[in-house]
């Protein structure tokens, strides 16, 4: 089946994301600014989809953490939970299930997000299993192309195999994570990369501050 065209932009859809962010950030950010954050995400998004079915959708999602991004460096008020970014190359395996476990564990008391240096097009289905076997919901999970915003936000930056297209921003604490790509792996060798992920994020958390 043959994936349908993109929108032509600006698009009805994306104008109407753009609406719904707009009434969610009333206040703080001009509907120009979260305009050109809508349009930019979906673009970022769609070098990389191989299927563009959701991305209007996914674009919204990207736009909106961006944003969120944007009001905790600006110190919005309640912003100010600790912020884990995780980067590796492809946003599909590694640096996924770090998140989504992070995450999980935290219980709200951090804000943890992940993107790519060069994001594949999904998330490894393997990845996705290992994560719902655990108890979590990967369902929203989709590669990010890493933005300024997110780096900029980010209090801890902990990178997981991308070399040095990982960015380095001064006043940021910067872990490196040596995990094992579970790109093409098996399942047995993925779940164990899972596990492998659950020891530093439990050092991880009793290093972050009490909320």
């Amino acid at each position: 089946m043959t994936a349908p065209p993109p929108p032509v932009l600006p698009d009805e859809r994306l104008a109407s994301g753009t609406a719904r962010l707009a009434l969610r950030y009333r206040g703080r950010f001009s509907a120009e600014t979260i305009q050109r954050l809508v349009i930019d995400s979906y673009e970022r998004l769609a070098e990389h989809a191989r299927v563009r079915t959701h991305l209007v959708v996914l674009a919204e999602h990207l736009a909106t953490e961006r944003l969120d991004a944007l009001a905790h460096i600006e110190g919005a008020p309640g912003s100010r939970l600790p912020c884990v970014l995780f980067v590796c190359s492809h946003n599909a395996g590694r640096s996924q299930m770090a998140a989504t476990l992070l995450a999980h564990r935290a219980g709200g008391h951090v804000v943890v997000s992940s993107a790519g240096t060069h994001p594949a097009g999904e998330v490894e289905p393997v990845v996705a299993q290992v994560l719902t076997e655990t108890g979590v919901d990967p369902m929203d999970a989709f590669p990010k192309p890493l933005t300024d915003e997110v780096v900029q936000a980010a209090d801890i930056v902990i990178t997981m195999g991308c070399g040095d297209a990982c960015p380095v921003l001064p006043g940021r604490r910067y872990l490196d994570w040596p995990v094992t790509d579970p790109e093409g792996a098996p399942l047995a060798v993925v779940r164990g990369i899972r596990d492998e992920i659950d020891a530093p994020i439990t050092r991880l958390l009793a290093s972050l501050p009490s909320t």
